[in-house]
């Protein structure tokens, strides 16, 4: 270690005292746990241990894919995943309108409201939804029969799943999607807008010509991430609505390995169906990165 070096630790010495905890957090929850990853390709035994358990190599693999339900659970996985896709431009939009808004009052209540919802666990959101859409008394339902409609039990039907899943999910995150967007376009220059209108741009191509390229690199780097977990479709919401009847919409990959693992006990299968997803997973952000990387000007991407 340099001189340099030393005096630069001594002089921000609380600084990277402070990466501390963070740092310690992922390297236990995120670094550690790698090791589990063998489990996937044994026949674990808690009692013999991960040395100790039965190697059976990539036979988890083979009875997931062969599994009689598994395109299904896939299919599922990606229309949920992709649905997401769908919404993607909303908090843009919605963070653009907060940029417009000139009231400061109105612009922190709207904002207050709007976030509030991601603050609420997902066992009440998923409580609130089904209380919104029950067929006897539900909000929805109401508003139906004032339009003349026939109240029906959305939840029963496994081609409105995607939709009740979507929803519920735009309602908790559309607020909070927008902060990334809103910090951005804080450091966008007073001085680039005021120009574009003293040349006559209208709100839309300063939009359109300001506002959006400015807000590019954050996101491609939002849509590659987002781009990586379309496998990881969480098992909470899903689980939470799922039922009986809408099961043949609502089974996804997270859900059968829940079910597997904690509750069925098959350790090593639930291991290897998450590899699985992982895996695809990586391949989706690498792919991703290097087409954003070859295809946009300014070589945007994670790495």
């Amino acid at each position: 270690m340099n001189l340099q070096t030393k005096k630069r630790l001594k002089r921000y010495r609380i600084l990277y005292l402070l990466l501390l905890p963070p740092l310690i957090s992922t390297l236990i929850f995120h670094y550690v746990p790698f090791y589990g990853i063998i489990m996937a390709f044994q026949n674990y035994k808690p009692s013999k241990g991960f040395f100790g358990s039965e190697w059976v190599g990539f036979k988890h693999f083979i009875t997931f894919v062969n599994y009689p339900y598994f395109w299904r659970m896939l299919k599922n996985t990606l229309v949920l995943s992709f649905c997401g896709f769908v919404t993607f431009p909303l908090p843009i939009i919605v963070a653009i309108m907060f940029n417009e808004i000139k009231n400061g009052k109105l612009k922190k209540t709207s904002q207050t409201i709007l976030y509030a919802p991601h603050f609420v666990s997902t066992v009440v959101v998923c409580a609130m939804t089904l209380m919104f859409i029950r067929q006897e008394g539900g909000l929805v339902n109401v508003l139906i029969e004032l339009l003349g409609g026939e109240p029906q039990e959305w939840i029963s039907y496994p081609d409105k799943f995607p939709l009740i899943y979507t929803l519920s999910g735009l309602w908790t995150d559309l607020g909070w999607g927008t902060i990334l967007y809103t910090s951005a376009l804080a450091t966008l220059s007073h001085e680039q807008v005021e120009a574009a209108r003293i040349d006559g741009a209208s709100r839309m191509q300063i939009i359109r010509n300001v506002y959006l390229p400015h807000l590019k690199p954050t996101i491609v780097i939002k849509l590659i991430m987002q781009l990586g977990a379309v496998m990881s479709v969480g098992f909470e919401k899903v689980y939470l609505l799922q039922n009986s009847l809408n099961f043949s919409a609502s089974s996804v990959i997270s859900t059968y390995s829940y079910e597997i693992g904690l509750i069925g006990g098959q350790y090593s299968y639930s291991a290897a169906i998450g590899l699985f997803n992982n895996i695809i997973n990586v391949i989706l952000v690498i792919a991703a990165n290097t087409i954003s990387k070859k295809m946009s000007e300014d070589k945007t991407g994670l790495w």
